[in-house]
């Protein structure tokens, strides 16, 4: 059965029934792969039906499920698209080519020139580059957000936004790429109210879910607008696709639709139905994961070539960090960086030295990966605002898969000793 608005089943149960009705395709149990550029109609009375309730949400069409080309919507993205709404708690999601396409489309959509954008820092390096070195090519201004769990902080860099343009987006990654830094999400969403009381144009409040993905972490139920996911990242889960999905209210989310139709940034049948497929274990293999990195981040920090773990679970009891996380995360999630005493000399001594764990960029697959945050993913951030974020030269990002343990310990063991 399809999923219907209103039924109290869990994430993890939304992840495999959500969005398809065997009934739909002849009872088969699993989704078929739409592989078609174009649809056909049955007449030329329905086309115009048809075309009218898509462009105009009217006509005797107007909320029956019908496509008319692949670029507009398409069976698997249809499906997708409601599964990824259901499990992440809100009303509708749209899916993009990428996790960047998804992020485009959102400065493409609710910025204007004028306009500035308050983000969180560290933040991914492609997003630092969209906000800080495309977006101001258009008109829009950067402020950036040292300490997401400060509210004094967060109120003065919106101020800082405000003197440039209005403040139009607030855009936060928490965990945040590649520290795991956290962002407090109710704060943000209340600071973004103020500003809407005080100068009548609210914010909206993007949230980047990526390293927890929605099964550790629920923007959405605390207020987000907008709650983004790189696909390609947990959910996918294979390392084997690129995908981005956005999820909100409706409203809110028709219009990154729209852009995306005239982008041409839509997902393809065959990558929907993989991401499908892979969303319907995420939640066993994210355990697995997160088990596996409180295990390899405890052996990291006792190690004495070690300057420091980000692992969210050694976060003190007490600290403003801690109470962040306890009221928003239901899990440390399995990324992490750790600082190497040294700098790129000693870290890449480190990664030359690693058998089993792969020297790559990307995140949340089921093999453990590592990278020189530095000279990888953040190698186009500015050194300054690297600094600013707590990336040091020492800094290794660490995504830890689903092998076993032991062997993933005893790997980092011996790498550590070319340092």
């Amino acid at each position: 059965m399809p999923h219907e608005p209103g039924a109290t089943f869990h994430p993890e149960t939304l992840a495999i029934m959500a969005g398809y009705d065997p009934a739909s395709a002849s009872g088969a149990a699993k989704p078929p792969v739409y592989l078609t550029s174009t649809f056909v109609y049955e007449s030329a009375e329905q086309a115009r039906a048809i075309h009218e309730a898509y462009f105009r949400g009217t006509g005797p069409m107007a909320g029956q499920p019908a496509y008319i080309y692949a670029r507009l919507s398409h069976p698997n993205l249809a499906m997708l698209e409601t599964r990824l709404a259901a499990i992440d708690g809100a009303q509708s999601a749209a899916v993009f080519a990428s996790g960047m396409a998804a992020h485009s489309a959102i400065a493409l959509t609710h910025l204007r020139p004028g306009d500035s954008v308050l983000h969180s820092r560290p933040i991914y390096g492609g997003t630092e580059a969209l906000y800080n070195q495309m977006m101001p090519h258009f008109g829009v201004h950067a402020v950036p957000i040292g300490d997401g769990c400060d509210g004094d902080h967060i109120r003065a860099q919106a101020e800082l936004a405000l003197a440039q343009g209005p403040l139009a987006l607030i855009v936060i990654e928490t965990p945040a790429n590649p520290t795991a830094a956290l962002t407090d999400i109710a704060l943000v969403v209340a600071i973004a109210d103020e500003i809407g009381a005080r100068i009548g144009r609210r914010p909206l409040v993007v949230c980047d879910n990526t390293f927890l993905a929605p099964f550790a972490q629920r923007p959405v139920e605390l207020g987000v607008d907008l709650t983004m996911t790189s696909l390609t990242k947990y959910c996918g889960g294979h390392s084997d696709l690129l995908a981005g999905g956005v999820s909100g209210r409706a409203e809110v989310i028709a219009p990154l639709l729209q852009w995306r139709t005239m982008l041409g940034s839509h997902c393809d049948p065959f990558t929907c139905w993989l991401v499908l497929r892979s969303l319907e274990s995420v939640a066993v293999r994210s355990e697995r994961a997160m088990s596996n990195a409180a295990l390899v981040a405890a052996f990291l920090r006792d190690h004495g070539k070690v300057a420091g773990v980000t692992f969210l679970g050694f976060l003190p009891e007490g600290t403003p960090q801690r109470m962040v996380y306890d009221r928003q995360c239901k899990g440390a999630g399995s990324t992490f960086s750790f600082h190497l005493h040294g700098g790129e000399a000693e870290a890449f001594r480190l990664l030359d030295g690693l058998r089993l764990v792969k020297q790559a960029v990307s995140l949340g697959g089921s093999e453990t990966l590592a990278c020189h945050s530095a000279t990888t993913t953040h190698y186009n951030v500015p050194a300054e605002a690297r600094a600013a974020g707590g990336i040091t030269e020492g800094t290794i990002r660490l995504s830890v898969g689903i092998e076993h343990p032991d062997d993933l310990i005893a790997d980092f063991a011996q790498a550590l000793e070319h340092v």
